[in-house]
């Protein structure tokens, strides 16, 4: 049996795989588990559940909270708000769970449901095995008053935008910003969180009808929120996904900012506060080369993980590291959140765009993209893709080749049989000449 819990929870199409039935199983297991292991232990428990604007989330939100509720967890429904919010209400409000129904920067039609435990940090995998290995096993069920009680937190909004505010140092009166909130989360908690920073805020995509989230919108669209920056004169734009766990911008004449960009001007900022532990920052193996020159440059030891959020967040946990991220513009600052969050990530750049007076270009201008050229290789046996000797030593005359001006990095798939090949070089005629020689290579060695 395929295991249902990935890297980000439980995730599917909406009453395809992500069922009601299964998702209040999930809840029960969940609830079950947790009480063995002491987490219930002396007290009432709790838990905080909310939700991105799918509509599927509807009825899931109501499976979850029947689902905990019989299970003898009383309930606080959070409402529409993104998975950070949902982290740090965790967190703040001393639930003993966490429940986000959300998919993230997917199509409308899939779900997911990500469990958080105390404090707002992602369930263990062992954890999560556990909780999907008891599942619908039998159980004595309580009755009476032994049953969860149900209510609403209907100041979950302004309690998360007051958070985010004051984790900058700077008003951002006199500031323009376009905020894509990709119909998703943060339609109402990401102007709210800006304008009352002082920022003047045109809000686009932020009209959701559990239809429309990331459609044509956000920060896998960045086309929109360009065209509308250089339409209102703005001084930057910010896209968020669907749960707004993530951060683009674009500068004040349309052109992208992306994670690794962004990430540069943070871990600057915060090494010359002090807040940068070990004058260190985590990325992963895709972060472009230029983000690690410009580290390098600013005296700032970059650390990288393999591709992936939990990834970095291990890497952090591990070394106490205090920010890390991914190109996508996932970016984890662990003083104030224990996952990525694109407001904060956002409200973030903003503090230091009023601290320097400077416009987010000459910000970003820290780091030069290097050109990064990805060429996917389907149809063949990734397995390989470590140990073919004529593989491994075409993929040592093309590094040879580029020296320190680029790099060759080969990833396989962890669902396809599929290998990546991503080649940076100083133009990219040269990064695409160098990726396609390797891919024949790939095709022809690990043909299946």
């Amino acid at each position: 049996m395929t295991r249902l819990f990935g890297t980000d929870g439980v995730r599917g199409l909406a009453n395809g795989l992500l069922t009601a039935e299964l998702a209040l199983d999930l809840s029960v297991s969940a609830a079950h588990v947790l009480a063995e292991r002491g987490t219930f232990s002396g007290h009432r428990p709790f838990a905080v559940v909310g939700r991105d604007t799918r509509i599927s989330g509807q009825f899931l939100e109501a499976a979850v909270v029947a689902g905990l509720a019989s299970a003898g967890v009383d309930v606080l429904l959070l409402g529409e708000l993104p998975t950070p919010a949902v982290a740090y209400l965790t967190g703040s409000l001393g639930a003993d769970l966490g429940v986000m129904l959300s998919a993230s920067h997917n199509a409308m039609p899939d779900n997911g449901i990500k469990f958080l435990a105390r404090g707002g940090v992602k369930l263990d995998d062992a954890i999560e095995a556990v909780i999907e290995q008891r599942l619908e096993e039998p159980w004595d069920r309580p009755t009476g008053g032994d049953v969860g009680r149900v209510r609403m937190h209907a100041t979950a909004i302004a309690e998360y935008a007051a958070h985010l505010d004051g984790t900058i140092t700077h008003r951002l009166d006199g500031l323009k910003v376009v905020l894509d909130c990709a119909h998703g989360a943060a339609s109402v908690a990401g102007p709210k969180a800006l304008r009352d920073a002082g920022a003047d805020v045109i809000a686009i995509c932020a009209e959701p009808d559990g239809l429309n989230i990331n459609e044509g919108c956000g920060s896998t669209h960045l086309d929109v929120l360009q065209k509308a920056v250089v339409e209102h004169g703005a001084d930057v734009g910010f896209a968020l996904d669907g749960d707004a766990d993530r951060c683009l911008a674009v500068d004040s004449s349309g052109n992208v900012v992306d994670g690794d960009q962004i990430l540069a001007i943070l871990a600057i900022a915060m090494a010359e506060q002090g807040h940068l532990h070990d004058d260190t920052v985590v990325a992963t193996v895709m972060s472009n080369l230029g983000f690690v020159h410009a580290m390098t440059a600013a005296g700032i030891v970059v650390r990288q993980t393999a591709v992936g959020d939990r990834y970095v967040l291990e890497e952090m946990k591990a070394g106490s590291y205090t920010l890390g991220g991914e190109q996508s513009g996932h970016v984890i600052m662990s003083e104030h959140a224990t996952t990525g969050d694109g407001i904060l990530t956002a409200l973030q750049v903003l503090d230091r765009m009023a601290s320097t007076g400077s416009p987010i270009a000459d910000l970003a201008g820290v780091m030069v993209r290097l050109p990064q050229v990805l060429v996917n290789v389907p149809g063949v046996d990734k397995r390989r893709a470590d140990s073919d000797a004529t593989l491994l030593a075409a993929v040592a005359d093309a590094e040879a080749e580029l020296g320190e001006t680029g790099r060759v990095l080969l990833r396989s798939s962890g669902t396809e049989p599929l290998v990546r090949v991503m080649v940076e070089a100083e133009t990219a005629d040269h990064a695409a000449a160098v990726a396609n020689r390797l891919a024949d290579v790939v095709r022809e060695q690990l043909a299946l």
